[in-house]
C-alpha cells in the first residue's frame, strides 16, 4: 500500500522560516518529496499545520545560519551561498517553488556531491527564480511612488501612501529597507500581495515600527496631486532627445511598471518628438564656452638679470607656473662663479624647499659622499636644479615629492639659462631626465646615453648625462651597491673632463 501524502500548509507565500522548520522535521523523518505536498493561503481540511508535534516550529537561526538542525549528526549543512540562494527562490511566484526546494534538499542530503555540480537543473531552475526575485526586489525600491494623504492618527497629519504591483512575493522582504530609507516619515505601501505601513520613531523616544497587512487593490491608492505635476515637468525638462535608447530603457524599467508610474505618460511622445529636438539641438549656434584653460603666462616685462642675487630676488617672485604659489622659496643654485663645473638637478626637494639650498636632503647627503670619494670639494662646483620651486602633493602631514610636468619645467628653462649665463662653467652634468631634457632637449633618454658627454646647441657646452641620487635611494639594497659603484664611473667622467 502506497505511503498517504502528506500535505503541509504554510502560514504565509513568504512564511520561508515555517517551510524551514518543517523541512527540517521531514528530513530528519525520512520523507521523501513525493509523499509531500505544500501550500499557502487559505488552508483547507486536507492541509496539516505547522503546529503538529512532528513539525514543530522551532527559533530562527540568524540569517546565513544552516536551515538544518546542527545538533543532529545527520543534519543537512548547506553552503552559504545556496541557502541565500534557496531564501530568495522561496519568494518566487511559481505554486511549486516549495516543492522544488524540498527535492533539491531531499537530493542534497541522499547525494553530498550535488552540491559541486553547477549544471543540476533544480539548481538551475532555483538560480533562475531567485535572480528573477532579486530583480523584483530591487525594482520595487527605485519604482515606489509615495503621495502624501491626510491622516488623523500621523503625528504631522500627513501619511505618505504609494501602491505597487510585484511580479513575486517581496514584499515583506524589501520593508526593512524603505524602514532605513524613511526612518522620520510615515508611509504605507498597498500591493496585491500584502501591504506595509511604518510608524516612525516617536518623540518620547519610542522605536519605529513596522506592520504587514493584508492585499488591497488599486482603488486604495491615492490620486495625483500636485507634487507629481512638479515632478512630471522636470522630468520633461530633464529628458535627454539625443540619448534616447527605447530598448535600453526597456530593459532597466520594464513596460508592465509604466502604468503606475507617473513619469511614464511622457515617455511616448517625448520619444516621437526626440528627432526634431536633436535636429533643432545641432542646428542652434555654438555657445561660448564658461571654462577657460590657463595658459602659463610669457615673460611679459624682460627682467635684467644681471647677478645671481637678481636671478634669486626674480625666481622668488616667479609665478609663470603653479608651482611657485604652493612652494616654501625659490631654491636657486650654490657655489662659486666661473666654476669649471656645473651639476644641475631636477628639482628641490622638502628639506632644500625648507633651507633654500639645493642638495641638502638625502639624495644630497649621496652626493656629498660621492664627490668626496671622488676627490672633488663641494665648495669648487656649482650645484642647481632645472626646476626652481618644489612640487609636492600632501599626504596627510607629509610633502611627497611630485615630479614637475614639461610645461613646468619649460616655464623654468629660463632661470636656468640665466643661471648658466652668469656662472659660465665650462662643462654640465645633467642628474636625471628631467635635467637632461631642460639642457639638452627632448631627444636624451638617461637609460641610453649616460655616461656619455653630449654638447648643447645654444652655447656648445658639453653635457655629462647620467642618474639623479634620489634614483639610487629608490633602488632595492640588493641593487644599490653595484648601482653605485656605476654612478660613480659616470661621475669620475666629470672628473677628467670631456673628450679634446
Amino acid at each position: 500500500m502506497a505511503p498517504a501524502l502528506r500535505t503541509l500548509h504554510l502560514a504565509a507565500d513568504d512564511d520561508f522560516a515555517g517551510f524551514r522548520s518543517a523541512a527540517r522535521a521531514l528530513l530528519q523523518g525520512g520523507v521523501p518529496p513525493e509523499q509531500v505536498h505544500w501550500s499557502t493561503g487559505e488552508a483547507t481540511l486536507f492541509d496539516a499545520p505547522l503546529a503538529t508535534p512532528s513539525l514543530a516550529r522551532e527559533p530562527d537561526p540568524p540569517y546565513g545560519a544552516n536551515p538544518a538542525d546542527a545538533r543532529s549528526p545527520d543534519a543537512l549543512r548547506l553552503p552559504a551561498a545556496l541557502l541565500r540562494t534557496i531564501s530568495h527562490a522561496a519568494l518566487h511566484d511559481d505554486a511549486q517553488r516549495f516543492a522544488l526546494i524540498y527535492r533539491l534538499l531531499w537530493r542534497l542530503q541522499q547525494q553530498p556531491a550535488l552540491r559541486h555540480d553547477p549544471l543540476d537543473a533544480d539548481t538551475l531552475r532555483l538560480a533562475h527564480m531567485a535572480q528573477a526575485v532579486r530583480r523584483d526586489a530591487h525594482k520595487m525600491k527605485a519604482f515606489v511612488r509615495f503621495r502624501p494623504v491626510a491622516a488623523d492618527d500621523v503625528a504631522d497629519g500627513t501619511l505618505h501612501v504609494a501602491w505597487f504591483e510585484p511580479g513575486h512575493h517581496v514584499v515583506g522582504a524589501v520593508g526593512p529597507f524603505f524602514a532605513r530609507r524613511f526612518t522620520n516619515m510615515a508611509w504605507a505601501i498597498l500591493t496585491p500581495r500584502g501591504s506595509l505601513r511604518w510608524q516612525p520613531p516617536g518623540a518620547d523616544g519610542a522605536p519605529g515600527r513596522l506592520h504587514r497587512g493584508p492585499p488591497a487593490r488599486r482603488a486604495d491608492a491615492p490620486p495625483a496631486d500636485a507634487g507629481e505635476a512638479l515632478w512630471l515637468t522636470y522630468y520633461q525638462h530633464i529628458f535627454n532627445p539625443a540619448r534616447l535608447k527605447l530598448s535600453m530603457m526597456e530593459k532597466e524599467m520594464p513596460r508592465r511598471y509604466w502604468h503606475n508610474l507617473p513619469e511614464a505618460a511622457l515617455i511616448a511622445p517625448l520619444a516621437a518628438a526626440a528627432q526634431a529636438r536633436s535636429d533643432a539641438m545641432v542646428a542652434q549656434p555654438a555657445s561660448v564656452p564658461a571654462r577657460t584653460v590657463r595658459l602659463l603666462p610669457a615673460r611679459s616685462v624682460p627682467q635684467v638679470i644681471a647677478s645671481l642675487d637678481d636671478l634669486r630676488a626674480a625666481t622668488a617672485r616667479c609665478r609663470e607656473c603653479p608651482i611657485g604659489e604652493h612652494a616654501t622659496q625659490a631654491v636657486c643654485g650654490e657655489g662659486p662663479v666661473g666654476a669649471p663645473l656645473m651639476l644641475v638637478g631636477e628639482q628641490p626637494g622638502d628639506q632644500e624647499d625648507l633651507a633654500g639650498r639645493p642638495f641638502v636632503g638625502p639624495a644630497g647627503q649621496w652626493l656629498d659622499e660621492a664627490l668626496r670619494q671622488l676627490g672633488i670639494a663641494r665648495e669648487s662646483v656649482y650645484l642647481a636644479n632645472a626646476v626652481k620651486h618644489f612640487k609636492f602633493e600632501l599626504r596627510g602631514k607629509r610633502r611627497l615629492h611630485k615630479t614637475a610636468g614639461q610645461r613646468e619645467a619649460m616655464a623654468c628653462r629660463h632661470w636656468m639659462e640665466d643661471e648658466i649665463r652668469l656662472v659660465r662653467p665650462k662643462a654640465l652634468v645633467a642628474l636625471g631626465a628631467t635635467a637632461a631634457r631642460a639642457l639638452l632637449g627632448d631627444g636624451v633618454q638617461v637609460t641610453r646615453d649616460r655616461g656619455r658627454w653630449l654638447q648643447r646647441g645654444e652655447d656648445g657646452l658639453p653635457v655629462l648625462v647620467t642618474l639623479h641620487p634620489s634614483a639610487l635611494l629608490r633602488m632595492d639594497r640588493a641593487a644599490q651597491d653595484e648601482a653605485w659603484q656605476r654612478w660613480l664611473a659616470d661621475l669620475s667622467l666629470a672628473t677628467q673632463g670631456p673628450p679634446a
